[in-house]
């Protein structure tokens, strides 16, 4: 089956040692049982080190050293499994990350944006809307009833017939979504986990009617929920998921814009920054993201 991903997905290239928020920190990585076998029969060189610092435990994973580093992230902060086998003895997690997939009547592929160079790239894209061909995915059926790509359309030609605050205006009513009260939300923010305890102070931050005047972040945030959407609303299985997704994926928005004018944050740098820190807390955390939707 063809697989398709938004134009500016082919741009995309893993910056590695010059990332300034490694992907190999702060995280536990997991390993998946077909990477697991090709460790077992490595024999020498790097390879009796790749099996040492495997924890079999639960789910198998990586033991993290001090800091929370991958042992295999070397001080340049370049991957030594790499150097020393090769890419093709990455993990199915370390190859695909940052991507991500949608499967409904299509296959689709993404980045996300907790990898800050992903945000970036997405942030400064303005052919969101476009799509095309970039390989091919195992087949697959899905017989889901509602097409969500479809309706993800429909609310992009939303957001550019009008300007952007009219176009969120009638988003909120279009989908019968209200943007509640601001002590429940910060309520939710407050009782969520977070990887970073100094994000969930900055999220505290947040009131939906902290935005900067109209215009001067627009782009960026037409662009940030965009990409919630195509991530979060796309598999919906039936209308009333998908306004519930794209409630989430709206909060999510007022938050953004809240952070980028408490900060005061202007050049892509700044404002990718924030909109990596809300995608680390809030989407690459199932626990989270379920928190805020429900």
């Amino acid at each position: 089956m063809k697989l398709y991903a938004p134009t500016y997905y082919k741009n995309f290239r893993c910056i590695a040692d010059k990332c300034e928020h490694s992907c190999c920190i702060g995280w536990e990585i997991d390993i998946d049982d077909n990477t697991l076998q090709k460790y077992k029969q490595l024999k020498s060189g790097y390879g009796a080190t790749i099996k040492e610092s495997i924890c079999m435990e639960d789910t198998p994973h990586f033991r993290l050293c001090e800091g929370e580093r991958c042992p295999h992230l070397d001080e340049r902060g370049l991957c030594k499994i790499i150097l020393g086998v090769g890419e093709d003895y990455l993990c199915d997690i370390c190859r695909e990350h940052p991507r991500f997939y949608n499967y409904t009547n299509v296959a689709e592929v993404g980045v996300g944006m907790s990898c800050p160079e992903a945000a970036r790239l997405i942030l400064s894209s303005a052919d969101f809307a476009q799509m095309e061909e970039v390989g091919t995915v195992a087949d697959f059926t899905d017989d889901v009833p509602f097409d969500g790509c479809a309706a993800r359309g429909e609310l992009y030609a939303m957001l550019e017939e009008n300007d952007y605050t009219a176009a969120i205006e009638n988003i909120y009513r279009a989908y019968s979504i209200d943007v509640g009260e601001d002590e429940q939300w910060l309520k939710a923010l407050a009782s969520l986990e977070y990887l970073d305890a100094a994000h969930k102070e900055l999220f505290m931050c947040y009131t939906s009617a902290r935005r900067l005047a109209s215009g001067e972040a627009d782009e960026y945030l037409k662009r940030f929920l965009v990409y919630f959407v195509y991530r979060h609303c796309t598999e919906s299985i039936h209308k009333a998921e998908f306004c519930t997704r794209l409630s989430f994926c709206l909060f999510c928005e007022r938050l953004f814009a809240s952070l980028i004018a408490e900060r005061g944050a202007r050049s892509l740098q700044e404002i990718a920054n924030l909109a990596s820190i809300i995608s680390e807390e809030l989407e690459y955390s199932e626990e989270n993201t379920w928190a805020l939707m429900g």
